[in-house]
């Protein structure tokens, strides 16, 4: 078995890592020939959109996959011809555009934060008006770690907020869309595995802190989620993968309002890095879960091995050495060059004892403080 891999940066490295053990191979497809999976598995440098690469690339694959949602859509529709593609085309496209992703959640019932589609000035200042002030102007597409996002407190911000967003677009026009504040007391994850025989797992919801718009630490499993507003986060991520028909980990992020409400905020149609800490902390981790579904493999457990807090490794080199002298503490480096504001790796703190993991995990944020 030879799985394609669209995307060559740390999750598809941690995909090839995890798929090694079960027997089945990888192929990488990624425009940079430094790219951090080159290192683990066969990496294939060249553009998206060529189809004579992509030709290239299929030739000897039994099914392709991706490791990030920003794969031009016609690649994936090209090589659906060809061999399977999983996550399917149509769930790339919903987690594409953040409106279609909202009107996908409105379906089913899930509620989001409101919302209104901008498409030229007049329309911002339209869904101001209906949002409300404060909001946040996202752009539809592309948009990740905080980047393509404005927050509008004020009319003044809204004119910058436009003027940044439309710059260098024919027209002044982009895809953007306006969204209101929610107020809420945290953010938690849920990550979803479905095979292709229909079958759904669930990781437990995961609280995550970030740090300028980037995910800067997740505790697993989240302290304080009672058992039915994990059965609704677990229906509500469920329907989501039985309605796009999903094989592969899927995670949704969600608000928590307090008192077991939540809205769904985003979703990301792969391995996700909130789930990081399964490598370790869970049974199956998130990247083996993958690689079984798009394989066609039965799916892991998805149970923890007690509790697990994850930090990120943002923008330099941490002390190693101190690192692993730590119990417990586990350290994944990506190769990647070292740039400010840069997911360079992640640490897992993992123990039988929430309170102790904290503690550590803290002792070993010490270690990254100048990253």
């Amino acid at each position: 078995m030879r799985v394609g891999i669209l995307g060559g940066g740390q999750l598809g490295r941690m995909l090839a890592l995890a798929a090694a053990p079960l027997g089945v191979r990888v192929r990488f497809l990624d425009p940079d020939a430094a790219c951090p999976a080159g290192e683990v598995g066969e990496l294939q440098v060249g553009a998206y959109d060529d189809e004579r690469t992509l030709a290239e690339f299929v030739r000897g694959v039994d099914v392709v996959t991706y490791e990030f949602e920003n794969v031009p859509a016609r690649a994936a529709e090209w090589l659906a011809t060809r061999v399977p593609v999983y996550p399917p085309v149509g769930a790339l496209a919903a987690a594409q555009d953040r409106l279609a992703e909202k009107a996908c959640f409105a379906s089913l019932g899930i509620q989001t934060a409101p919302h209104q589609k901008v498409d030229d000035e007049d329309e911002l200042h339209a869904a101001i008006v209906a949002v409300g002030m404060p909001c946040i102007l996202k752009t539809r597409r592309f948009g990740y770690d905080g980047k393509g996002q404005w927050v509008i407190r004020s009319d003044a911000d809204a004119a910058r907020a436009w003027a940044e967003a439309s710059e260098g677009r024919a027209g002044g026009k982009y895809a953007l869309i306006l969204e209101g504040f929610v107020q809420f007391e945290r953010e938690l994850s849920m990550l979803g595995v479905r095979g292709n025989d229909g079958e759904c797992r669930f990781y437990p919801p995961v609280q995550n802190t970030h740090e300028k718009g980037i995910l800067s630490r997740s505790v697993a499993p989240a302290p304080g989620v009672s058992d039915e507003q994990r059965s609704a986060m677990e229906q509500a991520t469920g329907r989501v993968l039985e309605r796009l028909n999903y094989v592969g980990v899927l995670a949704v992020e969600y608000f928590d309002l307090g008192g077991g409400r939540f809205v769904a905020n985003e979703m990301a149609p792969r391995v996700h890095n909130s789930g990081h800490w399964t490598i370790e902390g869970s049974e199956c981790s998130q990247f083996e879960n993958h690689m079984r579904a798009v394989a066609g493999m039965p799916l892991g457990s998805t149970e923890c091995r007690g509790y697990s807090v994850m930090l990120n490794v943002i923008g330099g080199e941490p002390d190693v050495r101190g690192l692993l002298a730590m119990r417990g503490v586990h350290v994944h480096m990506y190769g990647k060059t070292a740039r400010a504001g840069r997911k360079q790796g992640h640490v897992t703190v993992c123990g039988e004892s929430a309170a102790d993991v904290g503690t550590r995990a803290s002792r070993a944020s010490e270690k990254l403080k100048y990253c």
